[in-house]
This record gives structure tokens, C-alpha cells and sequence, in this order.
């Protein structure tokens, strides 16, 4: 993005920018993000980092969808091409049934809340999702659907897709997680 509507530290790329511009509010936004995505729950840290980059990116915000899917790929390890499948297209990708369902819930999350249907929730319930799983998954989209507006919103830069920051913020994210000394940097 090429706008900034307020004086930001051009050294910070997205929400890292925000939460050093009002402190008082990097708290409790950090301390959201470490208990939605890192937190006991029944879908793995891995897991929720990509329902984080796969709305991010339904919401067009690219510096949330490449951060968290950087995240999300250190966390899978092994597995980390998956991150990439499923951002190119869920039913396509190499998952089981119940991220699957649990993703497409999020995507409705995305759309608004009410777009999320009856059958969408039956379904990750036979694909095994119980009323946590569900609950944690409609969690996560709702608050990067608000991270994503506050990124955008204020009209934050991000490193182009593909740039090599991604992967720095991304690990660091997955390995240290969501308090004040974890907070993405372009360095």
C-alpha cells in the first residue's frame, strides 16, 4: 500500500508500526494473538496460523497474509507446502476434512458473521471439529477480520508477496510468539 494517513515508523511494516505508534494498545492486541493462535486449543498452533493467513488473504491484507502464513509454514514444518495449498484453494489442498470445513467457516466469518450457515458447523462436526474447534477457528477470523481492517485501515506498508521478511517474521513470530519483543520488523 502507498498511503500512510498517519506519521508512522517507516521502519515498521503493518500492525508492528500500529502497536509502536499507541503502545497502550499493543497489549492487549498481542496478548489476543498469543491466546487465539498459540494458546491451549484443540487445532494446533499451525493450524490457526493458516485460518489466519487464509482470511487475511479472503481480506485482501497482504502483509497479515504473508506474516502468518510465514508463521504458519514454520510451525507445519515438514508439511509448510500446505500453507500454500490451501491459499490457493481450499478444496484442492492437502488437508483433512475438518480444517477443511473449519476453513470454510472462516471464509463465511470473513463475508460476516452471518454468512456462516447450519450446515457449514454440522459439517466440521462430522469431520470430527467439536464446539471448541469451532468456536476457536470463528475466533481467529473474526479478529484478523479487525487486524486486517486495522492494518489496511491506517494504511500500513508492507514488504512485497514473496519478500524474504516474511519468513524472518514468521519464525520469529512461531518461536517467540505474540508479546511486545515478538512484534514484526522489517529487519
Amino acid at each position: 500500500m502507498s498511503h500512510r494517513y498517519i506519521a508512522l515508523d517507516e521502519q515498521r511494516p503493518g500492525i508492528a508500526a500500529l502497536l509502536a505508534f499507541r503502545p497502550q494498545t499493543a497489549a492487549p492486541l498481542n496478548a489476543l494473538a498469543e491466546t487465539i493462535l498459540r494458546g491451549p486449543s484443540p487445532l494446533t498452533p499451525g493450524e490457526r496460523e493458516t485460518i489466519a493467513a487464509y482470511v487475511s488473504r479472503r481480506n485482501e491484507c497482504v502483509f497479515c497474509c504473508q506474516t502468518h502464513a510465514a508463521s504458519a509454514r514454520t510451525h507445519l514444518g515438514d508439511e509448510a507446502e500446505t500453507v500454500d495449498a490451501v491459499l490457493a484453494d481450499i478444496h484442492g489442498a492437502p488437508i483433512d476434512e475438518k480444517l477443511r470445513a473449519l476453513l470454510v467457516i472462516a471464509g463465511r466469518v470473513a463475508e460476516g458473521g452471518l454468512n456462516v450457515r447450519l450446515e457449514d458447523i454440522e459439517r466440521a462436526r462430522a469431520a470430527g471439529a467439536d464446539d471448541v474447534a469451532i468456536h476457536d477457528a470463528v475466533l481467529v477470523a473474526a479478529a484478523f477480520c479487525m487486524y486486517n481492517r486495522y492494518v489496511d485501515g491506517l494504511g500500513t506498508w508492507a514488504p512485497p508477496e514473496g519478500s524474504p521478511a516474511y519468513a524472518a517474521m514468521g519464525a520469529r513470530l512461531a518461536t517467540e510468539g505474540y508479546g511486545p519483543t515478538a512484534a514484526p520488523s522489517a529487519t
